[in-house]
This record gives structure tokens, C-alpha cells and sequence, in this order.
């Protein structure tokens, strides 16, 4: 399983260029194994960023959603019991943001890899990330 992260949900969509090497390799990979996840935290992110004007995806935010989700057949991951108290977990997470601490503990715990720009995720323990 490969999770992606917000802004890897955004550049395969909109900017693959930004997309680094090992990423766009992983996730064509995932994409043809049918392993591509995401955490249902991104879609509420995406949707902010397009309804506070910070991102233009050139249509409204459920048209993008939809067409992103069915684009690639990415799994959504909702927000566990199990997620919730591994992203509250101060010895895990230097840094507060809860949305990345979200992602990061879907991609723990379903023992996946994550796909992220994000450098502060790198330094998780236990979370694989490509980048």
C-alpha cells in the first residue's frame, strides 16, 4: 500500500514536474498494483485550499475531488480509532499539524509507505517515506 500525501495528491493531479523521481515511480507502480491510499484528512485539505483560493484546479471542489479519487482509483482511508491515537502521540511527532499527523499515522498504521514533500514527516519513527 502507498499513501499519498496532500501535496502528492496535488502534484499528480495538477504539477507531476514536481513530483520527485522515486514519487513519480512509486505511485505509477502503485497505480497499476492498485495500492494507492490516501487519508481522508487530504480531501478536506484540498477542499480548503480551493475554497480559500490558495489552489485552482480549474472546477469546483467535489468536481476535483471526484475526478482526483477516480483519476488513479485511490483508496480513501477514514480516520480510525487507531489513527486517531497514533497521531496523538507526542513521541512520534515533533511538529503539530494535525492533518500531517493524520496522514502520517493512516500510512503507520496500515504499514505503508508515504508519499510526501513534507521534510518534517521524514523524521516520524516507523514512517517510510519516498520522496
Amino acid at each position: 500500500m502507498l499513501v499519498l500525501d496532500t501535496c502528492a495528491l496535488i502534484y499528480d493531479a495538477l504539477s507531476p514536474n514536481s513530483l520527485s523521481r522515486k514519487a513519480v515511480k512509486a505511485i505509477t507502480k502503485g497505480d497499476e498494483d492498485g495500492l494507492l491510499a490516501c487519508s481522508d484528512i487530504s480531501l478536506w485539505e484540498i477542499a480548503m485550499l480551493i475554497s480559500k483560493g490558495r489552489l485552482d484546479p480549474g472546477t469546483d471542489a467535489v468536481t476535483f475531488l471526484r475526478l482526483l479519487h477516480s483519476a488513479r482509483q485511490i483508496r480513501v482511508f477514514p480516520i480510525t480509532p487507531e489513527i486517531a491515537a497514533t497521531s496523538a502521540s507526542s513521541s512520534l511527532f515533533v511538529h503539530g499539524d494535525p492533518a500531517d499527523r493524520i496522514i502520517a499515522a493512516t500510512a503507520i498504521v496500515h504499514k505503508a509507505e508515504l508519499v510526501t514533500c513534507d521534510g518534517h514527516l521524514s523524521a516520524v519513527k516507523g514512517l517510510r517515506v519516498i520522496w
